[in-house]
């Protein structure tokens, strides 16, 4: 037996024209890319076996068909195929000089199993006949990320040629393995005159056995001789799982390298969820994106910024800090929600990021049902310093599962409480509003109010109001919007150390932190800087390099100020922190009850090494050092860093 393609004609009670298939995703706001990861990966999710602990393998792969195997493809994918290009372009496409495709993965999933023909899948077991023959099955996964089965369209969507081949391994009835093959295409409906009269085709293609009423896949040895003549990755003894072979795919004209580097952004984004351990247990899938053989890392969500935030969020949210949200009225627990705030700096935008929209500041809420699989992040208000962000993730309730399912359209990538009837498009509705009451508490922009008064924190409304006011610069309780040029000035006075040297001190401001921070730093004065070395008898100093700027340390955004001792020898360096209160020349060192100070987290010294002790002993040089500080929330944070000589006994 020799596989060939069959391609439908209508029957007289009429079929399902390729076209409307092929719409009935709409015209989403993603890309095919994005649309790719968010759908098979959630078709993944839901299939996963759930006799196995191990967690489920998703890869996207991209290769170029090489000379060994590019002649059977032309071979056997021609068999039997419409003669039109215009009815069937694989046949266009078979004939380019490379063929290239995308291959989506999962092992540790069931594989399409069950009958393989529509008409004898009657139980639960039809994952055969629901991804390649039928359209618009209700999903038979309780709490499962899919609704109507209509993500599956992505794959020939993506398809230039609008065709796939479907390589699967699944487990039978009794207890053995089959591998089973078949190709499928979705294309146009075509009208072709065949023996005197036209006949009208629906545009549906399938690739196969066509040794009886309707094409079956190749099964078994058949199957397994044929893919590993195409060059598919063949299964393990008893491995099950499916590979979705995309032919000639739509990369958004991003060569195949970007493209990598882009879906790795996107898993990452889009089901991070699935890629951490929470409680102590395992992630429950595996991610991995290669190009030519060629590994492309899918970024780590606890390591990688705003994502980590995300991450937090999501463990406050499983934690006994995260909140429950309820309509009154009808009675019904929503979910939970878990926030956090951080000062942190400013992002680079990713492709992934403009996608959904987020720009340089992270003010959003992650969006998933009780599958934990990314809905969408919706934005809420702007904090409103440029290094102030926040991150929450709410998950629904799964008694409320099935409510946001029906409020998702078939890319499943928006909650639309308008395409619900009551009381379902309240209880939509209701979230979207506790989320924002929430929001504004955390925000501190809530608060209660009388007529004529009002209780609002005169703190929080100066930093939400701040952006009304602009032009001048200076230190405050509200918010610097534009930058000093150079304040550095000699200090007026010197502090003696221990050792009876006195170091000099000088200041400068800096915008940074929530609101404003401003740095407090020591320089030199004049006439004191020269080159590292010296007369012995040289006061030690502090030379400051560049600007202090926000990085991460252990998932916490710190404020650094670069720094280096360049009079030789042993040498005592400290901090001395406080906030900067309005005024000229006001700070604070002694908080106000229940209020939060700057704190030092440490000194790191040229080789990544932190050293927590304050003062700390360092040998003067031309080395480069860090001061990692902590600022209080909300403030603006003032550093001293003083040195002084360490005399030898």
């Amino acid at each position: 037996m020799e596989p060939s393609w069959y391609s439908q004609p209508y029957p007289p009670e009429g079929a399902s024209a390729a076209e409307g298939i092929r719409n009935q995703l709409g015209r989403p706001e993603l890309d095919l890319l994005t649309i790719l990861v968010r759908e098979s990966a959630q078709n993944s999710w839901d299939a996963r076996d759930r006799r196995s602990s191990q967690p489920v393998d998703f890869s996207i792969d991209m290769w170029g068909v090489g000379p060994a195997h590019a002649g059977t493809w032309r071979t056997l994918l021609r068999a039997g195929a419409p003669t039109s290009t215009t009815n069937f372009p694989l046949r266009g496409t078979l004939r380019e000089d490379v063929i290239r495709v995308l291959a989506v993965s999962d092992r540790g999933t069931r594989g399409l199993g069950g009958p393989t023909r529509a008409n004898d899948a009657i139980g639960d077991e039809r994952d055969f006949v629901s991804f390649v023959r039928n359209i618009g099955e209700p999903r038979d996964t309780s709490l499962g990320g899919g609704t109507y089965g209509f993500g599956k369209g992505i794959f020939y969507l993506l398809s230039r040629p609008g065709t796939v081949l479907v390589h699967s391994r699944c487990r039978t009835p009794g207890g053995g393995y089959e591998t089973r093959l078949i190709g499928c295409a979705l294309w146009k409906s075509y009208v072709t005159p065949e023996t005197g009269r036209n006949r009208r085709y629906t545009g549906r293609h399938w690739w196969g056995d066509p040794s009886g009423d309707v094409v079956e896949p190749l099964v078994g040895a058949e199957a397994d001789t044929a893919a590993q003549r195409l060059g598919l990755r063949p299964f393990a003894p008893e491995e099950t799982g499916t590979t979705v072979v995309v032919i000639h795919p739509n990369l958004d004209e991003l060569s195949p390298s970007k493209a990598a580097d882009y879906l790795a952004d996107t898993i990452a984004w889009h089901l991070w969820p699935k890629m951490i351990s929470v409680d102590g247990k395992p992630p429950t899938m595996r991610f991995s994106v290669t190009c030519d053989g060629v590994q492309h890392p899918v970024p780590n969500p606890r390591d990688t910024r705003p994502l980590n935030m995300f991450v937090a969020a999501f463990e406050e949210m499983k934690g006994p800090n995260g909140r429950d949200l309820e309509c009154r009225s009808p009675k019904k627990h929503l979910g939970r929600i878990g926030l956090v705030k951080r000062i942190m700096p400013e992002l680079e935008r990713t492709r992934a990021q403009q996608m959904l929209n987020i720009d340089d500041l992270i003010h959003h809420v992650c969006l998933m049902r009780p599958a934990e699989l990314v809905v969408t992040y919706r934005p809420g208000p702007k904090p409103s310093s440029a290094l102030q962000g926040y991150a929450g993730v709410f998950r629904a309730d799964e008694a409320m599962d099935d409510v946001y399912a029906k409020a998702e359209p078939p890319t499943h990538d928006a909650w639309h409480p308008h395409s619900l009837d009551r009381p379902e498009s309240t209880y939509v509705r209701t979230t979207f509003r506790r989320i924002d009451e929430t929001l504004n508490g955390l925000l501190s922009l809530g608060g209660g109010t009388r007529p004529g008064a009002s209780s609002v924190a005169l703190g929080a409304a100066s930093s939400f109001f701040s952006g009304l006011v602009g032009g001048a610069w200076g230190i405050g309780g509200a918010t610097d919007y534009s930058k000093p040029g150079s304040t550095a000035t000699r200090s007026t006075d010197d502090e003696a150390g221990s050792s009876g040297r006195r170091g000099a001190k000088s200041r400068r401001t800096s915008k940074h932190g929530f609101g404003t921070a401003s740095v407090d730093d020591d320089r030199a004065p004049a006439g004191m800087t020269g080159r590292a070395g010296g007369s012995p008898n040289r006061r030690p100093r502090v030379q400051y390099v560049g600007d202090p700027y926000y990085d991460e340390h252990e998932e916490t955004s710190v404020l650094v100020q670069e720094f280096r001792l360049p009079v030789l020898g042993t040498q005592r360096v400290r901090i001395d922190l406080a906030v900067t209160l309005s005024g000229a020349g006001g700070r604070e060192t002694d908080p106000p009850i229940g209020a939060s100070m700057p704190t030092l987290v440490g000194w790191e010294d040229e080789t990544g090494r932190l050293h927590d002790e304050d003062p700390c002993v360092v040998e003067g040089g031309d080395a480069l050092w860090r001061a990692l500080v902590q600022p209080a929330p909300d403030t603006m944070t003032e550093i001293d860093i003083k040195v002084e000589a360490v005399e030898e006994s």
